[in-house]
């Protein structure tokens, strides 16, 4: 077995285990696993695989925002590029949700490749899950502000790999379609 292939089921276990208690917001209350896993499913099929140090980012994308995870625990289990990967995606919780999502918008032009590739992976993941399990609460408004600030984001990440650019458009066209 690869040292690769271990440390991505390492960071799956790590990151099933930081999010052992979540669930996602839809009607189905899905493990929140099943979002991490599909990002990584996402990223390893437009990818072919070839970058672990990605599909354990997809994997670990929400552990320092979401968790009682470190940036140094993940230095220490996955190495430097992994945790700085994960640091580069998180949003700062400190801040209010509005202004989160601003600057997502603002300063995604400005990340890495393999931070953009997660972004795509990450929107076209909540796309499909609002499309399935709409979350429990949200008006259709807050849904349809949810699919235009999805696009307005991914747009400074479209051209670096066709597949993901596609299935973000799939999963954006259903969620609009949806919403009417």
């Amino acid at each position: 077995m690869s040292s690769d292939l271990v440390l991505l089921t390492r960071a799956a276990d790590y990151a099933a285990r930081q999010h052992i208690a979540q669930r996602r917001k839809g009607e189905r209350a899905e493990p929140y696993v099943n979002h991490l896993t599909e990002v990584a499913a996402l990223l390893a099929e437009a990818t072919g695989g070839a970058d672990v140090t990605l599909l354990m980012g997809g994997l670990l994308h929400d552990t320092l925002e979401d968790t009682d995870a470190t940036y140094e625990d993940l230095e220490q289990r996955f190495g430097a590029e992994v945790a700085a990967l994960v640091a580069e995606v998180t949003d700062d919780k400190s801040l209010p949700k509005d202004e989160r999502k601003r600057l997502q918008i603002e300063k995604t032009a400005g990340k890495s490749r393999r931070a953009k590739l997660l972004k795509i992976a990450d929107k076209t993941s909540n796309l499909r899950s609002m499309v399935n399990s709409p979350p429990a609460g949200w008006s259709e408004a807050r849904l349809r502000d949810y699919v235009v600030w999805a696009e307005q984001v991914v747009r400074s990440c479209r051209g670096l790999n066709a597949a993901l650019d596609r299935a973000f458009d799939v999963a954006h066209a259903e969620a609009k379609c949806r919403l009417g």
